[in-house]
């Protein structure tokens, strides 16, 4: 298959271009495009055909739910069984942006799609490329992010172009996305509501709509068996081809143990990468030095964190040891991907 690529962006939105892809979705192709969050791969998603083609794409597990995406609150009606007030009150406050909303689905939406489960999530993002390719696509979108399944998220097309060369239809490079970790995603279905991934729409911003919010207790913590209400919830995801090892404890304990390992690796025979901060960039040795941003912006880190896992599989880094992150708010997000990208792995120091 021939993967071909459209340069569309918000200021340059080429119509026919994205009326091409949408026309490639409505019958049953693949289209990876820009989101505010990261580069989702989008296939129709009330057609079973196109679900079962993304996790065939992916190399995902099929009971791995996909995220619809809308490009009017109003599209939400027909694909959940009801829309609650405290739904509609949560998408009228955060939408369009990165928040997905777990809710009971309609018939309208095959279970190719949710993973073979009874709720689906529906998310509106806020990317104008992303909304107007949903609009020319039919309306229902279903897209995870845009990267062979384990592997880090894609926030620059030519990541996607790596993974997803000859397996899709399309790319729509949009240049780099503008937040970098994927949405906060709520399950409404449970009370009090449930963060299932933490994203930039923090647990602190949905309690000023919701009151209560709980936060699933897997965020932080590594195994389990658990049936994978969302995305990311049950397999190993955002991992580089590197051994990732996160470290805990007083800034220059890390720093300490760090540089005393590197040697050792490097004897051992590994290339070696350190994620540190701005603040901590020149305290370490000779290594593949990777600063991900300064923790006075949470943001910044976020922004960076999956192109650096992607910079680090470019240069073929085979061992990576990063700095731990603040357990609230962003942090807890950031802290949540490097967990998974480690497999869990994290030395106490």
């Amino acid at each position: 298959m021939e993967t071909r690529i459209f340069h569309i962006t918000e200021q340059n939105m080429d119509e026919a271009a994205l009326a091409v892809a949408g026309e490639i979705l409505q019958k049953g192709g693949l289209v990876a495009f820009p989101t505010e969050t990261v580069y989702g791969l989008g296939g129709d998603a009330l057609n079973p055909d196109s679900a079962r083609r993304i996790y065939e794409a992916k190399g995902r597990p099929s009971d791995n739910p996909l995220i619809v995406h809308i490009c009017r609150i109003e599209d939400m009606y027909p694909i959940v069984r009801e829309v609650t007030p405290r739904a509609l009150a949560i998408a009228e406050a955060f939408w369009p942006g990165p928040l997905t909303l777990i809710l009971e689905k309609s018939d309208r939406v095959p279970y190719e799609t949710t993973g073979g489960l009874d709720t689906v999530a529906v998310r509106m993002p806020s990317h104008p490329v992303a909304a107007e390719l949903i609009r020319c696509g039919g309306g229902y979108i279903a897209a995870p992010s845009a990267n062979l399944s384990g592997k880090p998220s894609p926030t620059l097309a030519k990541y996607v172009v790596q993974d997803m060369n000859g397996r899709i239809d399309a790319v729509i490079d949009g240049g780099e996305v503008g937040i970098g970790l994927e949405s906060t995603i709520i399950d409404l279905t449970v009370e009090p509501p449930q963060i299932l991934r933490p994203g930039y729409i923090t647990r602190e911003m949905l309690e000023q709509v919701l009151g209560q919010v709980d936060v699933d207790a897997a965020i932080l913590e590594g195994g389990g068996d658990l049936v994978p209400k969302a995305p990311g919830m049950k397999y190993r995801h955002y991992a580089p081809q590197g051994d990732l090892i996160i470290l805990s404890g007083e800034e220059s304990k890390v720093v300490d143990y760090i540089n005393k390992a590197v040697p050792e690796d490097v004897r051992g025979g590994h290339k070696v990468g350190i994620i540190c901060t701005d603040e901590t960039a020149g305290l370490f040795g000779d290594a593949v030095i990777k600063a991900v941003g300064t923790r006075k912006d949470e943001e910044s880190i976020a922004r960076r964190l999956y192109s650096i896992l992607r910079e680090f599989d470019d240069e073929q880094v085979t061992r990576i040891y990063s700095e731990d992150f603040e357990s609230d708010g962003l942090g807890q997000a950031i802290m949540n991907r490097l967990l998974k990208a480690a497999g869990h792995r994290i030395i106490y120091v």
